[in-house]
């Protein structure tokens, strides 16, 4: 389901333009089906879900003839999915950035484990399984559970999330005067201007700082704004463990990378310049400061304490960095297998579907008017596999050749607007605008442009 027949629906046995945006409504349509024809079936974690029945109340409203109507995909074809879906063995939903960063990117997700849940794929094989992850396991008694809301943007007053506010109020935050307004910065690897929401307006924002700091190998239309850049050893210079994605794979695996050259004489790695810019802000305020381990000595840590370490009594197999190091190419810890009640970290070992804001963003999209689109194209971006957002403008071995900042149009609206193949386009926004090429394509739906992301 995507509004670009992407490398993925290529592979698909069926694939389905969808509106951008409306995703919410074909999941909370195919949630009221799965209610309304009883085909809900939790499988084993029937007895630990808690509020089942005010699911059913919160997506009553939620029609396949609403869907139909918001998304483009047909009632008989969403109802033909849902069917296949919740009666096929080992079946599973999956979505991801394009679900994630819309209007209803939270709802979005939620609605999708909803759907694995109550069709019980969720902890069986074959559907949505819980890694075993080799460091950073997650297990009942971890500390740092997350937050949500805790304290709001200064300006626009939005909620922060695990302590961090949206990219989007970062300019906002920077410009506006007033108490806690933001006049020094500093940036790591990061190049916001390029590939955050409101790039030409956090141009401006980062030009009016008082100072400016950034750690970044390469001077960009970020970090050229820096009235320092101290540069850290690159990624072939450092060693590397992969929390993120060990903890998100499809197996449980674990690998550890050596440096492939010694860094040059003097060089430093980017937790040693925090750790010297720390001392010295706390040799500045009189506060005693303590230091970044290396990152080997935490990754060692982790795997012993995770739950193929010594502190899990795994006797002389104990895996720990010593014996991962012996293993250049990882090592294979088997299948994910299922895990739930065990891994719930709640004290009541339940599984609670609902919390209020997920009804009051339900209650949001009921009232919703739908879009005033007549004339109007849509924007959505996607990732070049040769520039990947922006990570790799900076290589010209990468980025040279044929045109990649290309801008895909229907051949359809084409037509409509008397455009050819490589004609010059501008792209205008509320946020600004940007000149670029069209590329006839009839992989998006009609109505719909595409723009790879990081270019403008």
């Amino acid at each position: 389901i995507d509004p670009r027949k992407t490398e993925t629906a290529e592979i698909a046995s069926a694939h389905h333009f969808i509106v951008p945006g409306s995703d919410a409504y074909l999941l909370l349509a195919m949630l009221q089906l799965m209610f309304e024809r009883d085909w809900v079936n939790a499988g084993h974690l029937a007895p630990l879900l808690q509020g089942v029945e005010t699911v059913r109340e919160l997506v009553a409203p939620f029609t396949l003839a609403l869907a139909q109507e918001r998304t483009g995909i047909s009632a008989a074809v969403i109802e033909a999915m849902t069917e296949k879906l919740v009666q096929t063995p080992r079946a599973v939903f999956y979505g991801r950035m394009g679900v994630s960063v819309q209007e209803y990117g939270a709802l979005c997700q939620w609605a999708i484990q909803l759907i694995n849940l109550l069709a019980g794929n969720v902890d069986v094989v074959g559907g949505a399984l819980v890694p075993n992850s080799a460091a950073g396991y997650v297990k009942p008694g971890e500390r740092g559970a997350g937050h949500f809301n805790r304290f709001q943007s200064r300006v626009s007053g939005l909620p922060e999330f695990g302590g961090e506010l949206p990219a989007t109020v970062m300019a906002e935050e920077m410009l506006t005067p007033g108490e806690g307004q933001i006049r020094a910065m500093l940036t790591l690897a990061g190049n916001p201007v390029l590939s955050a929401p409101s790039g030409q307006q956090l141009d401006q924002a980062f030009e009016g700082l008082d100072f400016m700091v950034s750690m970044d190998i390469y001077i960009n239309e970020t970090t050229r704004h820096a009235d320092y850049i101290l540069p850290p050893t690159s990624a072939l210079e450092h060693d590397h463990y992969d929390f993120a994605f060990h903890r998100l794979a499809v197996r449980n695996t674990a690998r550890y990378n050596e440096p492939v050259f010694e860094p040059e004489a003097g060089a430093l790695h980017d937790w040693e310049i925090l750790n010297q810019l720390s001392q010295k802000l706390g040799d500045h305020k009189g506060i005693d400061v303590k230091m970044f381990p290396a990152p080997s000595a935490i990754v060692d840590q982790s795997l012993q304490q995770g739950p193929y370490g010594k502190h899990n009594q795994r006797g002389d197999d104990a895996l720990d960095l010593a014996a991962l190091r012996e293993h250049p190419h990882g090592i294979d810890l088997g299948p994910l297998t299922p895990s739930l009640p065990q891994r719930l970290c709640n004290e009541e070992k339940n599984i609670r579907l609902v919390w209020q804001g997920i009804a009051d963003d339900i209650e949001r999209l009921r009232i919703a008017s739908p879009p005033q689109q007549q004339g109007k194209l849509l924007l959505i971006g996607r990732r070049h596999v040769r520039s990947n957002n922006s990570w790799m403008h900076n290589s010209h071995r990468l980025v040279k050749g044929k045109p990649r900042w290309r801008c895909l149009m229907n051949s359809k609206d084409m037509h409509e607007h008397k455009l050819a193949d490589g004609d010059d386009i501008v792209i205008s926004s509320r946020a600004g605008e940007v000149q670029t090429e069209v590329e006839q394509s009839d992989d998006v739906m009609p109505g719909v442009v595409c723009l790879p992301h990081g270019w403008g």
